[in-house]
């Protein structure tokens, strides 16, 4: 673009507020209340990019479910349920590597990944499965030091009962925190089936991949919403 189109462009806040997260004048963003998802990301790609070995912007959701591995309330990491609609193998292992720095920033505890599947370890056939295969092999050149396994199934990669059965060697052998879905569809009917039918608290989606945050609101967000995508910013600022 020529002088007179940056001048233009920068009159609009979300390239304004995205150029202050590049110049180091901010730490993060956030923005969509009255914006859509793909003018908040274009602003964003433009201006921040991505992060270090990261070719793909995404989006997790952290899902806050009360008790069920007997260790009290807990926050999954679903990814991605809002961006990528079908993500091929090196996408889905990005996707994957962009999840596990952010649990560390925003849960802040230790990753373990699965890559999900209708199969596990080959109880199914398919491209799909095939997709996934290749995914953790690429992630694990990526992250080579986070625990990660697939294609399980998701009582597999969650329950360590079903996991003994059926992947006895498994690296995450039921104590996921990141569930990887193989594409936009799984992941977004998932979250929201798990926010309304097990009464979860869904967090986002937060997007990732950045390499300074830059975060998206629903147009119809609530103070709380904004609130805590504001302090998920704060915590990923670095």
């Amino acid at each position: 673009m020529d002088r007179a189109q940056a001048r233009e462009r920068v009159r609009d806040p979300l390239i304004r507020g995205a150029l202050m997260v590049r110049a180091g004048q901010v730490q993060g963003s956030v923005a969509g209340a009255v914006n859509s998802t793909a003018d908040v990301l274009r602003a964003a790609l433009w201006c921040v990019g991505p992060d270090d070995g990261i070719k793909i912007v995404s989006s997790a959701f952290y899902m806050v479910v009360e008790s069920f591995r007997d260790r009290g309330a807990e926050v999954l990491t679903f990814t991605d349920a809002a961006v990528v609609p079908d993500p091929d193998a090196s996408q889905l292992a990005q996707i994957a590597a962009a999840a596990s720095r952010a649990r560390r920033q925003v849960v802040g505890d230790s990753p373990t990944v699965a890559f999900l599947s209708y199969s596990t370890k080959g109880s199914g056939a398919g491209p799909s499965v095939e997709k996934v295969q290749r995914a953790l092999e690429l992630f694990r050149d990526m992250e080579p030091g986070v625990p990660a396994d697939g294609e399980l199934q998701a009582d597999t990669a969650l329950v360590e009962s079903v996991a003994r059965r059926k992947a006895p060697h498994s690296a995450v052998g039921g104590e996921a925190n990141i569930l990887v879905f193989p594409d936009l569809n799984s992941g977004n009917i998932a979250y929201k089936l798990v926010q309304r039918l097990a009464r979860a608290e869904a967090i986002g989606p937060v997007i990732q991949g950045l390499r300074h945050p830059c975060n998206d609101l629903s147009r119809g967000a609530s103070p709380e919403d904004i609130v805590n995508v504001a302090c998920i910013t704060s915590l990923s600022a670095r």
